[in-house]
């Protein structure tokens, strides 16, 4: 699996980064949630350049121009439910003839001292992924479970002739869990990857529930 960390490089991402990180910009859900919003917009402009592009030529009202597109027809961007609904519209308003796809695919406690995670899917909307280049998009990566059960739904439904992850914040663990259960040519994008959990599973030092920074707190 290849993985391309945007945080080893200098851009205005590293802004939107340090502003969703902090606790106090966090206490607006506006701010929070159009800054995941601008971090998929980013995300997707740099994975734009690894697909392929034909040339066409565009009729002006003074003549003629040739440039090279990309077939965003050929696209299926597939986000997991609820958190990845913005990162989800970051990436559809650059790709927006691309086709769409969402999983429910959730982590839940299985022991009282909510240390051991299970997961969860029970919904799936989707086309057929065969023959498409399969973007999935979620913006944490912690345990890297829900990710891997959203990618063998996807997979299932056709084989895509490329496939990419996207996350704003992964671990270590996130990560080894998709090399061991993705595909050796999956390419995984990341804003970030931190140095690991905390007991409860989540990212150290993250930025928190990304959810529920975005909606609100669930029960």
């Amino acid at each position: 699996m290849k993985i391309v960390n945007l945080s080893e490089h200098n851009s205005v991402l590293n802004h939107f980064m340090a502003e969703i990180r902090d606790k106090s910009y966090q206490r607006n859900r506006l701010l929070f949630r159009n800054n995941i919003v601008r971090i998929g917009q980013v995300m997707a402009y740099e994975l734009s350049k690894t697909l392929d592009y034909r040339p066409k030529t565009v009729t002006t009202p003074l003549g003629t121009a040739d440039t090279a597109v990309a077939r965003q027809e050929d696209l299926l961007l597939a986000t997991v439910l609820r958190a990845g609904l913005p990162f989800h519209e970051g990436f559809l308003s650059m790709f927006d003839h691309a086709h769409s796809a969402f999983v429910s695919a959730y982590r839940m406690y299985t022991n009282r001292e909510h240390t051991e995670v299970g997961i969860h899917t029970e919904y799936m909307a989707s086309p057929s992924a065969k023959g498409k280049t399969l973007i999935i998009v979620d913006p944490m990566l912690a345990t890297g479970g829900s990710m891997v059960a959203a990618y063998e739904a996807l997979v299932a439904t056709g084989k895509p002739a490329a496939i990419h992850i996207a996350c704003i914040i992964g671990t270590p663990e996130g990560v080894d869990m998709l090399q061991k259960n993705v595909a050796d040519d999956v390419t995984l994008w990341c804003a970030a990857i931190d140095p690991g959990m905390n007991e409860h599973k989540y990212i150290v030092p993250g930025f928190g529930d990304c959810g529920d920074l975005c909606y609100g707190e669930k029960l």
